[in-house]
């Protein structure tokens, strides 16, 4: 009589395979979520910088550079006016919008370009930001990231600064993980080191406001050649990989040196120096303004004054609802975070070093416009938002875990994306690039930026 075999079914391993598979499958689908989200953002990003001022003297000024680089295809030698007879060296500026031109000859190119680098140094941000505060929701991280006021209204649009969110994130995570009471081995040591040169020649061509990433370089440099635990070949292998770094930037400007000499080259940025008194009273005003940065601050992207915002509201009596829960929610915001600089119990062990980084950092804003010469507008410190909205993850995720605070954050979300979609809508006919697209279009055709209008005088580019 013949042997008869019969399979034996193993329910447990069974069972196990039939879990993994399903874990996958779901994997696979949070990760379809999330890409598909990104891109959305990406795009709702992109709508928003194509719908915003373009054709104020500032905005068309920046614009120029680049169009006078495609048109005639003269090296940009110099980048953005900042003052009178003060324009800053190097050709990044002309560059990065004139280069998607000749790629893509349209408008639109160069918001394309923008917005894509300005989306990858947020998202490395909100990676970073993620695994600094693993208990922090992950969803009101990136969403926030990439839809804070500021960052929306300051990293879409053609604007010098514009650009230097992208180069701002890089460094503030490069200079935090080059620290020992700040990092976390997330990125490596030399790539810490890298990316702090890279950022500083990067933001070097867009906006003075650069000279205050020299003190925090200097602290770190220090701190990196003092530590005994630190070889001597590291150490060097560490101060190698920032000259690299900051070499690939700064060689854009190297021709202007070579070209004008160092003097000259230099675009009398040493006539921005100066002693201001005024300032010195401006100490809570810079204070305040340095927080709202990481906060849903919305009237000042309404308009200029109290009138001109009303009018805005009475206008789009739809977006007044959103508008007002949206800057109630940014006012307890500001709060938050002003007075969680003075609390001492925290889950995070490192938030005593976060609160006095950044408590340092507002002490060098503060100082550095004592010897300004102009008043401390935000924007003029706009390349410290990557570490204020760090520190303000940090003093909010005491509450994190809550039910009301990510009903209050969902809230602030949605209520802050129909104001911005309110705030597109309104400025598409009346100040975005398609009020007067046909300009731009005929310029580039022709390869005559003179059409779309006359560089500053005294600029020497």
């Amino acid at each position: 009589m013949p042997m008869i075999i019969k399979p034996v079914l193993n329910p447990s391993k069974f069972s196990i395979q039939r879990s993994s598979s399903i874990s996958q499958k779901t994997s696979n689908y949070e990760i379809f979520v999330f890409c598909s989200l990104l891109a959305l953002a990406f795009l709702f990003r992109l709508v928003f910088g194509l719908c915003s001022e373009i054709w104020f003297i500032d905005q068309q000024q920046i614009y120029l550079i680049g169009l006078k680089y495609y048109t005639t295809g003269l090296w940009p030698y110099f980048g953005p006016d900042v003052g009178v007879n003060i324009q800053l060296p190097g050709a990044l500026q002309g560059l990065v919008i004139g280069l998607p031109l000749w790629i893509f000859p349209i408008p639109e190119s160069p918001y394309v370009f923008l917005n894509l680098l300005s989306f990858a140094g947020l998202c490395f941000l909100a990676w970073y930001s993620c695994r600094r505060l693993p208990q922090f929701p992950r969803w009101i991280i990136w969403a926030w990231l990439l839809t804070a006021p500021w960052v929306l209204n300051w990293s879409t649009n053609i604007d010098n600064d514009s650009y230097m969110l992208f180069g701002s994130c890089l460094f503030f995570v490069g200079f935090m993980e080059t620290l020992p009471p700040l990092t976390l081995n997330l990125v490596p040591f030399w790539l810490g080191n890298c990316l702090m040169g890279f950022a500083l020649g990067w933001n070097a061509q867009f906006h003075l406001s650069y000279v205050l990433l020299f003190p925090l370089i200097g602290v770190s440099l220090v701190w990196q050649m003092a530590a005994k635990a630190v070889s001597f070949k590291k150490k060097l292998w560490s101060f190698a990989a920032f000259l690299a770094g900051a070499l690939t930037t700064y060689s854009f400007v190297i021709p202007t040196w070579i070209q004008y000499g160092f003097v000259k080259g230099s675009g009398n940025i040493a006539q921005a120096v100066t002693i201001n008194s005024k300032n010195l009273f401006s100490f809570f005003t810079v204070l305040l303004r340095y927080l709202a940065l990481a906060c849903c601050e919305l009237p000042r992207f309404i308009g200029a004054n109290t009138s001109s915002r009303l009018d805005f509201l009475k206008e789009n009596l739809w977006v007044a609802p959103f508008a007002i829960i949206a800057s109630l929610l940014g006012l307890f915001q500001l709060i938050v975070l002003l007075l969680g600089w003075f609390r001492k119990n925290h889950p995070q062990k490192d938030w005593h070093s976060i609160k006095i980084l950044t408590a340092l950092v507002f002490i060098l804003i503060y100082v550095s416009f004592l010897f300004a010469i102009k008043t401390p507008a935000a924007h003029t410190y706009y390349l410290t938002l990557p570490l204020v909205m760090i520190y303000g993850f940090y003093a909010l995720s005491p509450y994190a875990t809550r039910a009301w605070f990510t009903r209050l954050a969902a809230t602030l979300l949605v209520c802050n994306l129909v104001f911005h979609l309110g705030l597109a809508l309104h400025n598409l006919p009346l100040k975005s690039l398609y009020k007067n697209r046909d300009i731009l279009v005929k310029a580039i055709q022709e390869k005559n930026y003179q059409l779309l209008g006359e560089r500053r005088p005294n600029t020497q580019y």
